[in-house]
């Protein structure tokens, strides 16, 4: 239902570790679990403001987009910045069995969680087992 879009992301942070330096925006933690009919993403933003974000789901790539600040002040010096900041973005790649027409988002605390309902046909469904007339004889 949802594949992994990243596959230099361990060697991404590797390098930034040994070169104190980024090499692209930095991504966003994310968890995935499916809940009975319903595919939950949640989505680590910690210190984004809400009007930052933005998400769009075209096709069946889902693209989350958010953007934070770091507050200058007058006067005040920095003696650690390791907070990342500017914009982050991460896209994930959706399964048809999703149904992106009633995704919802909400979010709270920092997290971002998308709720996406399974479609009808993916669901899981019970197959009744007719029975037979018992064993017959084949004439041949």
């Amino acid at each position: 239902m949802l594949m992994r879009t990243d596959p230099f992301r361990d060697l991404d942070r590797l390098f930034e570790q040994l070169t104190g330096t980024t090499t692209r925006p930095a991504a966003m933690p994310v968890d995935a679990e499916r809940d009975g009919d319903v595919f939950l993403v949640h989505f680590d933003l910690p210190g984004v403001d809400p009007g930052s974000v933005d998400l769009t789901v075209e096709r069946n790539v889902l693209q989350v987009t958010a953007e934070r600040r770091r507050g200058v002040r007058d006067g005040v010096e920095t003696v650690i910045n390791e907070r990342p900041t500017g914009v982050f973005r991460r896209q994930l790649f959706l399964g048809d069995t999703l149904d992106t027409d009633k995704l919802e988002a909400v979010y709270d605390n920092g997290v971002l969680t998308l709720r996406i309902p399974i479609v009808e046909k993916a669901r899981p469904r019970k197959i009744a087992i007719g029975a037979g007339s018992g064993p017959r004889q084949i004439e041949g």
